[in-house]
């Protein structure tokens, strides 16, 4: 079979069918209701056997257009006398009869769960999308109407950690290209989903007097959460006595895995059986991304230090 592609001069004078149009276009929006689950139901109950739906809604069902209009509409939903409660479902469908998408209710049969949506493919039938589940019990008077609605997504966007979109929508994902890392927008703020950084040695390329690194200290951050080993420290040059409160050691966090707001503490360990409290200073401090002993016993020369492992979150 010869190739062909459309729109195009050579495809039928440009003109485009309802089917090679929605074939061009159901992938230009994902399947559901413009908005997100902060705004409000689509469809409610109403008066009796009847539901509601909202005015003002916009949707697209295979990259065709709906809208409820400025009045929204009410649909009536079937009596029930049998003796088992019903599920009926709200729809949207795409009927290709007409080619047109209309809320509809879509009957289940008392006690049998809710009846499967319709989903065929190619040129004919129909296609739809879930908005509501409404229960109707035996003989009711009145429905129960659950939301359902599909809610139309957003592409992954690649970006610059410091050049995201703006104005991003809830739910937008964007891969920062220069860090590895995975976001999404929350409606407030960009979330790590994902990262994977090469570990990074935090060695203090300047370390303060008294300590020698015998060991590398190594930190990584996955998904916003950081895990940190540091290594083992000796006590050299001059004994540290319990009476100096707090001793630098010689590592620094890079500013990027510091915790935004709150300090971290750990335990260490010290020659003779001994531990002692390791304080992580955050961003917000003026020692911010330093490592300090804040509590110990007196630490001859020679002494040595080693740490337990931490984790925090930074994203």
């Amino acid at each position: 079979m010869a190739e062909n592609s459309w729109p195009s001069p050579t495809h039928n004078g440009r003109a485009v069918t309802d089917a090679e149009y929605e074939q061009v276009a159901a992938r230009f929006s994902d399947d559901g209701v413009y908005g997100s689950p902060a705004d409000a139901q689509v469809v409610t109950a109403g008066s009796g056997l009847t539901v509601n739906i909202r005015a003002g809604v916009t949707a697209s069902v295979r990259g065709h257009i709906w809208t409820s209009g400025p009045s929204g509409a009410i649909l009536q939903i079937a009596a029930n006398p049998a003796g088992q409660t019903r599920t009926d479902r709200i729809v949207l469908r795409l009927d290709r009869s007409t080619w047109t998408v209309r809320a509809a209710v879509k009957t289940g049969t008392p006690g049998a769960g809710a009846p499967p949506l319709t989903r065929n493919t190619g040129t004919s039938g129909a296609w739809e999308i879930l908005l509501a589940t409404v229960t109707v019990q035996s003989n009711a008077l009145s429905t129960t109407v659950a939301r359902g609605e599909l809610y139309v997504g957003t592409r992954v966007r690649p970006s610059l950690s410091t050049a995201r979109n703006p104005y991003p929508e809830q739910g937008e994902l964007a891969y920062d290209t220069d860090t590895d890392t995975l976001r999404i927008y929350s409606g407030s703020a960009w979330r790590s989903m994902y990262q994977r950084a090469d570990p990074v040695v935090i060695d203090s390329p300047y370390p303060p007097g008294g300590w020698v690194n015998e060991t590398a200290s190594v930190i990584e951050m996955r998904g916003g959460v950081v895990s940190l080993r540091l290594g083992s420290f000796l006590r050299a040059g001059r004994a540290t006595a319990d009476s100096q409160t707090n001793t630098r050691l010689p590592v620094i966090i890079p500013s990027a895995l510091r915790h935004p707001n709150r300090d971290q503490f750990g335990l260490v360990y010290i020659t003779g059986a001994q531990v002692g409290r390791l304080t992580i200073f955050s961003r917000t401090q003026p020692e911010a991304g330093q490592v300090w002993m804040t509590q110990h016993p007196d630490i001859p020369v020679g002494s040595r230090v080693l740490s337990s492992g931490m984790t925090w979150v930074v994203d």
